[in-house]
């Protein structure tokens, strides 16, 4: 591998026990917080789905999530290299996964739908294309192995 290599180091720390570790299924919580060096902490469970905290990320949204906000990112900074002018942006992305009889499971999509509000004499076609060009250059989309597909929608 050649080029530039990047680092991210995450620190995931379990809150979740509730007096008895995990001495039974039904006997611990789910909750743990996410820190990346000094940034606020994210607070995470599990989906409901495997007992976790509805109010808390799950891992699975902050994989759609993590894919919107690459899109996004690559997507905005095309349309700047452009001169298309955005002035607002908002993406409701959704993803899919299929969880097998064993309890193993794995995305099979993830689709955004990204609502961009353009300037009024940008180019409408262009700023279409620039969506292609950020889904081929998203780090993230790059590295998953299902589809990441995506709807605009332009104001």
């Amino acid at each position: 591998m050649s080029g530039k290599e990047h680092h991210y180091p995450v620190t995931i720390t379990w809150t979740g026990n509730q007096g008895a570790g995990t001495s039974a299924y039904r006997a611990y919580s789910r909750d743990h917080l996410i820190n990346a060096g000094t940034k606020p902490a994210i607070q995470g469970s599990s989906d409901p789905s495997f007992r976790g905290d509805p109010a808390r990320w799950n891992p699975e949204e902050l994989l759609v999530a993590s894919l919107s906000a690459c899109h996004k990112l690559w997507y905005l900074g095309l349309c700047a290299g452009a001169g298309i002018v955005v002035t607002a942006y908002e993406d409701r992305a959704e993803g899919w996964m299929v969880e097998e009889a064993g309890g193993a499971g794995q995305f099979t999509r993830v689709l955004l739908r990204p609502r961009v509000t353009l300037a009024a004499d940008a180019d409408v076609e262009k700023a279409a294309h620039l969506h292609h060009t950020a889904h081929e250059m998203c780090f993230i989309a790059r590295s998953v192995n299902f589809p990441v597909e995506a709807e605009p929608e332009f104001v």
